[in-house]
């Protein structure tokens, strides 16, 4: 492992303007680091609209187990539309855009790539696999880290009222551990060693550490969107179509998938759900985290431990009963429209479906979510996604291939 802390006094790029990328710029300048961000036209007339004047707000609860909290009015170094200035010199690069967003991201960031660079994709969502195929094709040979995080250190959302964005964040938990690797894995321990250089995950880097995945795929599988998300909202459809008309007040946007959606049968959906995670991992010779039963039975499911932990026994230190009211879970979606189902069934569920044709491995309850969001949104997404084997790279590869690629970053195509 190498000594990364040439980063410690290095600029933090952060690239895109929304929840997550707000809260990480935020968060940098209020450690006492230099940040920069950067969001693409035409998303940025709306996402950096006049930070320079206002800085950027960051407040909320920030709920972990060790009190973690950094909050305040952050005055960024640069906000800026041009990426080679915000790139320029940087350390640390954070991909804290929305997946869809990832490769129009990537191909702007790409010419300006540094040697010695550690990119963190928020949350990688197989992103990692994208970058380094598009680096390939575009015929980049820097030597830069490439790294995947399961998810975001925070669940945060930004202040709105209809379309207009306040440049204020509030930050609903701070997570204590972070699942992550590089591709390749050789890379995984400079990458984890770097993290602490980053302020971003200060709260994990205090907490219980990151987790050294086994694989970005395991950092994929290790994402609880598509498996929280998906069931909850799609079999929850009815409570969140009706609320704000029949119950709830009139009031649609105080909704929560967890607090008001959540039930027995949904969780036991989600269960079977990450299972087939579990088996597609066994299959492909990677890893996935590990969660007990009942762990899915709470109205935080099972992203709790996140930002809470585990006790002596490995057990949730805090677990929210489905049969008690609760308003711990953040709120949304609002419709079917929701990067809950717009996000993770066409990227998420469609690549577990996807390497479950490839390596052998049924994935009917997966294959299941895919149909209904697709019946509710009139679409085929196996057929309409953008998002197969072929677009991440992967495509036709027997396990050993795949597995070389992952870990010793070996591709000859």
């Amino acid at each position: 492992m190498r000594d990364m802390s040439y980063l410690k006094n290095m600029p933090v790029a952060v690239l895109g303007g929304g929840a997550v990328g707000k809260t990480c710029a935020a968060d940098v300048k209020l450690a006492g680091g230099e940040v920069r961000l950067f969001d693409l036209m035409p998303y940025a007339k709306d996402t950096l609209r006049g930070l320079e004047k206002t800085g950027i707000l960051l407040d909320g609860v920030q709920r972990n187990r060790d009190c973690f909290e950094r909050s305040g009015r952050a005055f960024l170094d640069l906000v800026s539309t041009d990426i080679e200035a915000v790139m320029k010199g940087a350390g640390h690069v954070c991909v804290a855009c929305g997946s869809w967003g990832h490769e129009a991201m990537f191909r702007t960031m790409i010419p300006y790539l540094e040697d010695d660079m550690v990119i963190n994709i928020f949350a990688d969502n197989f992103g990692a696999l994208l970058l380094r195929r598009l680096m390939r094709e575009m015929g980049c040979t820097k030597k830069v880290i490439v790294g995947a995080w399961a998810g975001p250190p925070y669940g945060t959302r930004i202040e709105q009222v209809g379309k207009y964005q306040f440049p204020h964040v509030s930050a609903k938990y701070r997570t204590i551990t972070q699942r992550g690797a590089a591709l390749p894995m050789t890379d995984t321990d400079d990458f984890l060693e770097a993290s602490k250089y980053l302020p971003i995950m200060d709260s994990v880097t205090y907490g219980d550490g990151p987790q050294r995945a086994c694989t970005v795929l395991d950092v994929d599988f290790a994402n609880l969107n598509p498996v929280i998300h998906v069931p909850a909202t799609i079999l929850g459809v009815s409570t969140m179509e009706n609320w704000g008309v029949i119950f709830g007040g009139y009031d649609k946007t105080n909704y929560s998938m967890y607090c008001h959606g959540l039930c027995p049968s949904i969780c036991e959906v989600q269960y079977q759900f990450y299972n087939e995670e579990i088996a597609l991992a066994k299959a492909i010779g990677v890893d996935t985290p590990k969660f007990k039963y009942e762990m899915f039975f709470s109205r935080r499911s099972v992203l709790t431990q996140e930002y809470m932990g585990l006790d002596e026994d490995g057990n949730d230190n805090v677990v929210f009963p489905l049969d008690q009211p609760s308003t711990e879970g953040n709120t949304g979606p609002n419709s079917i429209h929701h990067r809950y189902l717009t996000e993770d069934v066409p990227i998420g569920c469609k690549i577990y479906h996807d390497l479950g044709v490839q390596y052998g491995v049924p994935t009917p309850i997966i294959d299941s979510m895919i149909t209904l969001a697709g019946a509710m949104h009139k679409k085929n997404f196996f057929v309409e996604s953008r998002y197969n084997l072929a677009y991440l790279g992967i495509d036709n590869m027997p396990k050993e291939e795949l597995l070389a690629y992952l870990n010793e970053g070996i591709y000859n195509r």
